[in-house]
């Protein structure tokens, strides 16, 4: 089954782009970037209280790397519903890190704050195709 969800376009200061979708978390819209670089899926450990009564998180023992930092502490996460186009997911885990660095840098270019990053486990597993013509995320399953 595919399934199709329309992205944005986030012009980058006329030097690029960047690719977000909009989701829901919890019921919850949340912007979520695409990046096809980044090795995991991960939440903005300071965006949780938005999406989650959830208070206390467990300490990976293992340091994330990359996001302009060589190491920075990560938590596990779980969102109870995650949508994304018609594709729902249920009791969905990942890792929340400190995105504050990618929200500093998009507000100086007047986007708004990026709740979660769609990272390469997520693309993969879902064998992911964007189609920039079409301006669409195709996911399989």
């Amino acid at each position: 089954m595919e399934f199709s969800i329309p992205i944005r376009f986030v012009d980058i200061e006329n030097s690029g782009v960047h690719i977000a979708v909009s989701g829901f978390i919890n019921g919850n819209l949340a912007n979520i970037l695409i990046d096809t670089g980044a090795s995991q899926t991960v939440f903005d450990k300071n965006r949780i209280h938005l999406f989650s009564d959830q208070t206390e998180f467990e300490k990976l023992e293992k340091l994330s790397k990359g996001l302009g930092t060589a190491t920075m502490e990560g938590f596990q996460f779980e969102i109870g519903q995650f949508i994304l186009g018609d594709l729902v997911l249920i009791e969905y885990q990942l890792i929340a890190l400190d995105l504050s660095n990618i929200n500093e840098s998009y507000e100086q270019l007047g986007v708004g704050p990026i709740d979660m990053v769609l990272g390469g486990d997520f693309l993969k597993k879902y064998k992911a195709r964007i189609d920039y013509g079409l301006a669409e995320l195709f996911l399989n399953m």
